[in-house]
This record gives structure tokens, C-alpha cells and sequence, in this order.
């Protein structure tokens, strides 16, 4: 908001400027000398109202629904990225409209006989004084339709590059991402192992495995392997697991 606010008073003037088509045209550099610096932080209040719950609504949005869309290995292919950005988009625009009709009312410049805005507050008490509520969510699907694609083609574009590019942001690889994988197995061998039906395998498997690769590589150990204790080769010098451990395996009893 710090930097795009001067912007945003810049665009909404020139826009407005063809209302009278007595008057003319200013350039962007009249608007900026009119305004002068402070001027240009007029509605900055407002503009942190609508961004900041915008971003707070729309990050976590974005999260939950790119994982719904994820595959069963927890991938997300370009179309299942571009349309969890365009869902999320949806309730973090329309929600934050309020704060956009009110951050407008105070950028624009008012004409002869218009209300005038002095500040938020005034602003939001004249508006519903005046045009009650429902004022308050003029544009909503404007903004929909405007910020729902936007956003979705700049995270689409921010995870495709940060893939390409194989960043890796805090040790953390992107979710969703097949480089996950791709450096040891692919995500369908992977979610195999992780997710073992194994009867030999003991409680907590899936998250020790990780630990004891990491283990066998770093210090060059190599644990021991068991057969399932279902396994048909009976002269096989390896015990299951299952007898190491002392565990008593149910005999079937044939009824009579």
C-alpha cells in the first residue's frame, strides 16, 4: 500500500477526468504536481483496510484450495493451481468491497455539488447516511471479475517459475510441487513407502522412514531388512520383525 497507493489516486483521477467533456484531459504529471506528496496518500487509511483482509482472506484461501485440488500424491498441475487462485479471489475481493467504495469516494476528486469526504469515518457515516448499505457493495462484481483472474495468473506465475527454477525457499520445497519426488522417487513409489501396508512395518513408519534415510546417508549405516512374516519362503534365514520384537502372531484355529 506504501508504494501502489500514490498509484492508485493517479489512475482513479485520469479515469474520471472524461466525465466533462468541457474539461480537459490532465496528464499523470499535472495530477502528481496538483496533489503534491501528501496529497498522494489521500485514502492510504482506506487502502490498508481493503488490502490487508484482502491478503489475510486470500493467502489462506489459496492454501486450503490448492491442496483440495492436489492429486492422490499431493500434486498440482498448472490448471488445479490457476483455478484454486481464481476461487480464492473470489470471497477476498467481494468481502473487502466496503473499504474499496470507501478508499474511491476519498481518491476522487468531488465536483460541484457532490458530497465531500473529510477522512474514513466521515466517509463511511455519509455514505450509508446518504445511500445506506448497500452502497457499501457497489462494484462488488466488478472487483470479482477484475481480482479473481489477477491473482490467480500471479500465483499460477510464481509457482510454474519457482518449479522451473527448482528455488528452494528456507528449506522448504514448494507444496505441491513433483520435485518433491522426482529427487529420490516418484510420487507414486514414494506415497507406497510413506504409506506401507507392510504387516511387518511398526506404528509410526511413515514418519520414522524419513529420519532413517537420512541416517543410512548421512553416516553411511545400512539397517537391517525383514520379510513380511506373510512371506511363503519359510526357509529363509531372515525372522520377521515381528518375532525380534517379541510379538506373539495370532494362530488361526480351524473349527471342527
Amino acid at each position: 500500500v506504501t508504494f501502489t497507493n500514490p498509484l492508485e489516486i493517479v489512475k482513479i483521477r485520469l479515469q474520471v477526468a472524461g466525465e466533462i467533456q468541457s474539461v480537459r484531459r490532465p496528464a499523470a504529471s499535472e495530477v502528481v504536481r496538483e496533489l503534491g506528496l501528501r496529497g498522494l496518500y489521500k485514502g492510504a487509511r482506506a487502502c490498508f483496510l481493503r488490502d490487508i483482509p484482502f491478503s489475510s482472506i486470500y493467502f489462506p484461501a489459496y492454501a486450503h484450495t490448492k491442496r483440495r485440488f492436489a492429486d492422490e500424491h499431493g500434486y498440482n498441475d498448472p490448471k488445479s493451481l490457476f483455478f484454486s487462485g481464481l476461487l480464492a479471489g473470489i470471497p477476498a475481493a467481494g468481502l473487502c468491497t466496503p473499504a474499496d467504495v470507501v478508499k474511491t469516494r476519498l481518491q476522487v476528486q468531488a465536483r460541484k455539488g457532490q458530497t465531500k469526504y473529510n477522512g474514513l469515518t466521515d466517509a463511511f457515516k455519509k455514505i450509508y447516511i446518504e445511500e445506506g448499505w448497500t452502497a457499501f457493495w457497489k462494484g462488488a462484481g466488478a472487483r470479482m471479475l477484475r481480482s479473481s483472474p489477477q491473482f490467480a495468473f500471479t500465483l499460477l506465475t510464481y509457482e510454474l517459475l519457482q518449479r522451473s527454477l527448482n528455488i528452494d525457499f528456507q528449506g522448504r520445497k514448494l507444496e505441491g510441487s513433483k520435485h518433491v519426488d522426482q529427487e529420490q522417487y516418484s510420487p507414486k513409489i514414494r506415497s507406497s513407502i510413506i504409506l506401507s501396508t507392510n504387516s511387518d512395518h511398526v506404528g509410526g513408519f511413515h514418519l520414522a522412514q524419513a529420519t532413517f534415510e537420512g541416517i543410512e546417508t548421512r553416516f553411511g549405516l545400512a539397517f537391517p531388512k525383514y520379510k513380511s512374516s506373510t512371506s511363503k519362503d519359510s526357509t529363509s534365514l531372515i525372522p520377521p520383525l515381528t518375532s525380534l520384537l517379541g510379538v506373539s502372531t495370532p494362530q488361526l484355529i480351524n473349527p471342527k
